[in-house]
């Protein structure tokens, strides 16, 4: 199938030396949820009362100070949750609830009720002005679009007067904004702001939204940018974007429609909306928090606010969604979890404040995440992350060499096995390869006298035969005397390369973790493990895990 002959590209914008290109986001925009709204009506089942309170509050935790509530004159339930919040007084002080609607007489008469007694909200009046819509929708001209647009503002002026002691202020959206040419746009926004008559001090929000994605975000940037530069009174507007997700681009359109010139964002947490989705609030807070800038919203309990939002919409949030899926700092390739690792202890050692850590763009603690979830090993991964769990969950420390060793090890059983393993799977397997290894020698007994004249040794070991061997050897410590007891008897002409050990836990009795390098008479090189409660003897036990291996 050819698309030409059914696909047109959306035109380009005539925008002469654009300035958005070379500028950068400095400062966090005004962020709105619609999450209540425009999220609760792309749910299979709409959420009750006593969801939409509890997004409500889980909101206003964040730090959300506009929020859109709902559709007033929609249902009977939408109804009753504007009343609940402003009858339980729900609402902060701080917070500006909003409320859609159509420019439709009747449905602007119980939108306003539904206001009564509010200290302060935003009404937000909007109606389609596409050419696609106008034709199919309405078959209406351009100038009945915009008569329905100013006739819609005069009854919202007049019927939000009558509710006294309220602050209102007027947002209106000409919908499906991203597919209509920029002059009628602005042609109709400032037909209603000639009606509504914004100040400087009073100002009203102007929401420009990406209805249905329809071109690459530039082209979105573009018309925000041409459309603030050519009204007349941009001083007395608030530029609001509302981006959708259809192209996969919701993101990208905000983050530029902010360079634009936008001073305000609307969209929902996880993206949750029609079709592919809402803008997601928490990916463009989280990119701004990356690079240095205050989003003055709070996510560092991402699990927690992820928990509230699919119990209350019944949604689930896809494992590798931005910054808040399960697995979104989780590497399972092994040359991700080598450098993640070492990006983490060298931050540690270093005592660096700035982040800087290979594969993670932000520092998961930051969002309440943790780093056991940083990296898990399955048969794709590396030494590095087995390592990694090694350390930050067993609290064994394997020596540089011996980590590629037994990844080797590893590596083989875990994919025999065909599925992620945990951090006890991988210390079992240590144990099984180092530790419990007690064939062709035992050792039944270690017994070592230090002194300013040496350092002498006594052992007994049992081969697989049930022979019991007697050991005796002097040496400059106890495992150079054990070692030398072996040579003497002709057991093994070995030579101790490296040594390490370290306590597996704190305290008075913990056991000592000691890792031991053998060279052999024929050249080839072993790492042996041992665990007891004195480090010495640990020392002497993995000398007999090497010889075992």
């Amino acid at each position: 199938m050819n698309p030409t002959n059914k696909y047109k590209a959306f035109p380009s914008i005539e925008l002469e030396d654009r300035k958005w290109p070379s500028r950068q986001i400095t400062e966090a925009p005004i962020w709105c949820s619609v999450d209540l709204r425009d999220g609760n009506q792309s749910l299979a089942i709409p959420m009750t009362v006593s969801q939409k309170t509890k997004m409500f509050l889980s909101l206003v935790k964040c730090g959300f100070k506009e929020i859109e509530v709902g559709f007033p004159a929609a249902s009977p339930t939408e109804f009753e949750f504007v009343r609940h919040l402003i009858e339980e007084d729900l609402i902060p002080s701080d917070v500006t609830i909003q409320v859609l609607v159509q420019a439709r007489e009747d449905l602007i008469i119980q939108t306003v009720k539904s206001l009564r007694g509010v200290r302060k909200a935003i009404i937000h009046l909007y109606n389609s002005t596409s050419p696609a819509q106008r034709r199919v929708v309405f078959g209406l001209e351009k100038s009945d679009i915009v008569k329905m647009a100013i006739q819609g503002t005069k009854w919202v002026k007049e019927y939000s007067s009558k509710l006294y002691g309220t602050e209102i202020i007027f947002q209106y959206s000409p919908e499906s904004f991203s597919a209509t040419e920029v002059d009628f746009a602005l042609e109709v926004c400032e037909a209603v702001m000639d009606i509504w008559q914004p100040t400087v001090e009073k100002k009203m929000i102007i929401n420009l939204p990406d209805t249905v994605q329809v071109a690459m975000p530039n082209i979105y940037a573009d018309q925000i940018e041409w459309f603030c530069r050519n009204m007349a009174r941009r001083d007395c507007v608030v530029i609001s974007v509302h981006t959708h997700n259809d192209r996969g681009t919701g993101v990208a359109a905000t983050e530029l429609g902010i360079l634009a010139g936008a001073d305000r964002v609307e969209g929902t947490l996880f993206g949750n909306g029609e079709r592919t989705g809402n803008l997601d609030i928490i990916i463009v807070a989280l990119n701004l928090f990356t690079q240095g800038i205050d989003p003055g919203l709070d996510f560092t309990n991402i699990d927690s606010l992820r928990g509230v939002y699919e119990c209350c919409t019944n949604m689930t949030v896809p494992q590798r969604h931005p910054y808040s899926g399960e697995l979104v700092f989780t590497a399972f390739s092994g040359s991700h979890q080598d450098a993640i690792r070492k990006g983490l202890n060298a931050r540690e050692s270093e005592n660096s404040i700035v982040w800087d850590v290979p594969y993670l763009g932000i520092d998961p603690k930051d969002i309440g995440r943790r780093y056991d979830e940083v990296i898990r090993v399955n048969g794709q991964s590396g030494k590095g992350g087995v390592a990694y769990l090694l350390e930050n969950e067993c609290n064994i420390h394997l020596p540089k060499d011996m980590v590629r060793e037994f990844g080797v090890v590893a590596g083989k059983e875990i994919d025999a096995l065909c599925q992620e393993v945990t951090a006890d799977d991988l210390r079992k397997m240590l144990w099984k390869e180092y530790i419990e290894k007690k064939s062709p020698h035992k050792l039944l007994n270690f017994y070592f006298v230090d002194d300013v004249k040496g350092c002498s040794c006594t052992a007994l070991i049992e081969s697989d035969n049930n022979e019991r061997i007697d050991l005796s050897g002097t040496g400059n410590g106890p495992i150079d005397a054990f070692v030398n007891s072996l040579r003497t008897k002709g057991i093994a002409d070995i030579s101790v390369i490296n040594q390490f050990e370290h306590a597996l836990s704190e305290g008075a009795e913990a056991e000592a973790i000691a890792y031991v390098q053998v060279r052999f008479a024929d050249g080839s090189i072993k790492w042996g493990a041992g665990v007891d409660n004195s480090t010495p003897l640990a020392s002497v036990r993995a000398v007999i895990s090497a010889l075992n291996r």
